[in-house]
């Protein structure tokens, strides 16, 4: 008899979608269907995987600033996005996970489009506690531009 799968939904999903750009497309859409607010920034998902989460948002005038920067708010919502489906695709079944607290840092201005990306080492968590998911976004160049160490409470599920 085969063993049931364990990976998380979103995990299975991306993994049947991602090889097709048209995928990556349709599984962002329907990350921002199930989380409407995030469909703000219009991001895009370029990797998913335990501990990994790579997403992208191009500067369009809906997110920029008076200054024509990206606004700090608009990379907060992707450094929050990046956690969350980073912690969704991590999070062993049986446990459940919350945001907490987000410490951000704005390093530079935001003059490009911006790639947000989240790791963690991947832990069988299985008692309820704080796990920091650090996200680093950075502009086209490479440079850093925010920093965020996102606390996520993890517990189990009832």
């Amino acid at each position: 008899m085969a063993e049931p799968d364990q990976r998380p939904v979103v995990l299975k999903l991306w993994q049947y979608l991602a090889p097709y750009r048209i995928g990556r497309w349709l599984f962002t859409r329907s990350v921002c269907r199930r989380a409407p607010y995030f469909g703000s920034i219009s991001p895009l998902f370029h990797e998913l995987a335990p501990g990994l989460c790579h997403v992208s948002m191009k500067k369009r005038r809906r997110v920029q600033n008076h200054i024509g920067t990206v606004h700090a708010l608009a990379m907060g919502n992707l450094c929050e996005l990046a956690a969350g489906l980073l912690m969704e695709a991590t999070t062993p079944k049986g446990m459940r996970w919350i945001p907490k607290g987000m410490q951000i840092q704005y390093l530079a201005k935001a003059l490009t489009d911006i790639n947000a990306t989240a790791r963690i080492e991947p832990t069988p968590w299985s008692e309820a506690q704080d796990v920091i998911v650090p996200v680093s976004v950075t502009d086209s160049d490479g440079k850093e531009v925010v920093h965020a160490n996102i606390t996520m409470y993890v517990s189990p599920t009832r």
